[in-house]
């Protein structure tokens, strides 16, 4: 996806280090109360205990989380809302889920169906893993570095309110609901440098590098007049019902708090940013260099891919994987005809103009094509697709910047709002046209699209796997779902095969690189320059990389981690059910439970092939 925008439970806890390996953005229903089995006088006693749980918890932590309603379309609560970033809230969140998890390990598992005890599973694993992140020692490293460049309510809170994000402005009460977190937004904002300065105090400080990229992207928010912001976009089409003295009133109303609330805000983070935290900030970029570091990056690892791995076997991992790769990279080089070294080659393909975009409408038009053409295909490997559309579009020009190539915001069946995928048109020269195909499966059909939209919307499903996840199965089936390119033909032009072998290829520095920061040292430049020895990436490209790595330790582990489990259990299928084996039926098996922790996802693929091999 290279970045879904996140922000579910543990946003206020640990935005910058932690929350984007268990946050999700935009919690749909989570929420929203599962209902009673229809024949629950004939269900067991153990599955209404774990329904009523469910339904039990999902309205408590909606009172915990003002972030994930946000992110649904509802305006929570401004008393909620600003407790953002406290402890206190914190605090209340480690009891729900220490509640939770004392609740459904007392449910006999006896007594539920298979996909019961699945979801009972997931429930369990979701709250060990809410407890762990929300321990104070952890705290104590996450919670004071609240949001970076990369993630964070500062900077998606603007996109948040404007016309075209979650919240409906379909009448003047929710215009009046919105108006009231823009009021208490600044709030929420002095209790992030609250937390700033808890950490100046430890010693827990981001990089310099990280800090500097968080000013720059105030200097460019702040630099936009009120009136051509983001926030202002809801005032630009009122609903037609709407009586003229309210829409003025409310266009009054809104305007004075940004100029006198909003606005202000941003500026006082921006100069304690600049004045106090950046001298505070620490040269080295990895997090072995941090005061508890080399610790908390092993619990990110565990987090990230759902399984417990030592940061030197993911190193050494990526090392194969490059190789490989380079491999293939080779021999589509001689495809292309060029005769020089693979080397050259990566120089060739920064060069050569004929490889990059000269104008945004390029881009669109070559998505939109792409799109067509993956929609013919998408039956032979798909017996269920999304009811909620997908819509292409650039990236808005205040975030361009500091975006990856593409990237993914989920939509909503029921409000009506289609998925986004987003392509990057910030320093053209420096995108390529050879990544195009690859970039549209992973974050659209049949990539995060799919998977996101199709949990969504299965109302089977409880209200925590439609909404939840973790990014091992949501980065991992999105790089996969890159490989359905092969068999959809979509690769025989050498140019877009290229472009997956260079996607790859990313991933699989990915956990050379990542691991070689935040374990082994490596400082900035040695990370680009192995990214730039061992792709065709740009150098603009290559540093944004480092800089999201940097910024958010281990995620980027989670794309080839967990595309390699996914790909080991079709392969495991294929071999043991031989012509009994169906894609489509493989791949509705993978996405029908919502995102799973890679081993229940494992033992639920070994259970299908068991039941088909000896029905």
């Amino acid at each position: 996806m290279e970045l879904i925008r996140r922000a579910r439970r543990l946003a206020g806890a640990a935005i910058g280090a932690m929350a984007l390996l268990i946050a999700w953005p935009g919690a749909a229903d989570a929420g929203r109360m599962a209902p009673l089995p229809p024949a629950a006088a004939e269900a067991t006693d153990a599955t209404v205990r774990l329904t009523r749980l469910f339904a039990e918890d999902a309205a408590r932590e909606d009172e915990l989380d003002p972030l994930g309603m946000l992110y649904r379309g509802e305006a929570p609560d401004p008393a909620i809302f600003t407790r953002l970033y406290t402890d206190t809230l914190d605090r209340e969140r480690l009891a729900s889920a220490r509640r939770a998890l004392a609740a459904i390990e007392a449910i006999d598992r006896a007594g539920l169906d298979e996909e019961e005890r699945r979801s009972r599973e997931v429930f369990a694993y979701d709250k060990r893993e809410e407890i762990a992140a929300l321990q104070p020692e952890v705290r104590a490293l996450t919670g004071v570095r609240p949001f970076n460049h990369f993630a964070g309510l500062p900077i998606e809170f603007p996109g948040l309110i404007a016309r075209d994000g979650p919240l409906a402005y379909a009448g003047e009460d929710d215009y009046r609901a919105a108006l009231t977190l823009l009021v208490a937004f600044p709030q929420v904002l002095d209790n992030a440098t609250l937390r700033f300065r808890e950490g100046m105090a430890s010693g827990v400080v981001e990089p310099r590098l990280t800090v500097a990229a968080m000013i720059d992207q105030l200097d460019t928010l702040l630099a936009q007049p009120v009136t051509a912001s983001p926030f202002a976009t809801p005032l630009a089409h009122f609903p037609a019902a709407m009586p003229p003295e309210t829409r003025r009133e409310l266009r009054s109303a809104w305007f004075s708090a940004l100029r006198e609330t909003v606005f202000p805000a941003y500026a006082r983070l921006r100069a304690f940013l600049h004045d106090e935290y950046l001298p505070a900030a620490r040269e080295e970029v990895g997090l072995s260099a941090m005061q508890g570091g080399a610790g908390l990056y092993r619990e990110l690892i565990a987090q990230e891919t759902t399984l417990k791995l030592e940061p030197e076997a993911i190193h050494q991992l990526g090392l194969v994987e490059v190789a490989r790769i380079r491999g293939e990279m080779d021999g589509v080089r001689r495809e292309m005809g060029f005769a020089g070294t693979l080397p050259r080659f990566f120089d060739h393909l920064r060069d050569d103009p004929r490889f990059h975009p000269t104008s945004r409408a390029q881009l669109a038009d070559g998505f939109a094509r792409i799109a067509r053409q993956v929609d013919t295909r998408i039956p032979r490997y798909f017996a269920k697709v999304p009811r909620t559309p997908l819509r292409i579009a650039p990236n808005p020009g205040y975030q361009e910047r500091y975006e990856p190539g593409g990237s993914y915001s989920q939509g909503s069946i029921e409000t009506g709002r289609p998925g986004l995928f987003h392509f990057n048109t910030y320093d053209l020269p420096s995108r390529f046209l050879t990544g195009m195909t690859t970039l549209y499966l992973h974050e659209g059909a049949p990539g995060h699209h799919f998977q996101i939209s199709l949990a969504q919307e299965n109302t089977a499903l409880p209200p925590f796997q439609r909404d939840g996840g973790n990014n091992a199965f949501v980065e991992g089936w999105a790089l996969y779902a890159e490989t359905l390119g092969y068999p959809m033909g979509l690769y025989r032009d050498p140019m877009q095969h290229w472009g997956t072998l260079d996607d790859e290829m990313l991933r699989a520095m990915r956990l050379v690189v990542d691991t070689g920061i935040h374990a082994m040292g490596w400082s900035r430049e040695q990370a680009v320059d192995y990214m730039l020895a061992n792709s065709g990436m740009g150098r603009t490209d290559a540093a944004g990389e480092v800089d999201r790595y940097i910024a958010m330790p281990a995620q980027a582990l989670s794309y080839k981690i967990g595309a390699l489990t996914i790909q080991r259990l079709r392969r495991e299928a294929e071999e043991k059910l031989g012509a009994k084996f169906d894609i489509r039926a493989f791949h509705d098996q993978v996405l029908g439970s919502g995102a799973l922790p890679l081993p229940i996802l494992e033992e639920k693929i070994d259970a299908w092939i068991a039941r088909q091999v000896s029905p």
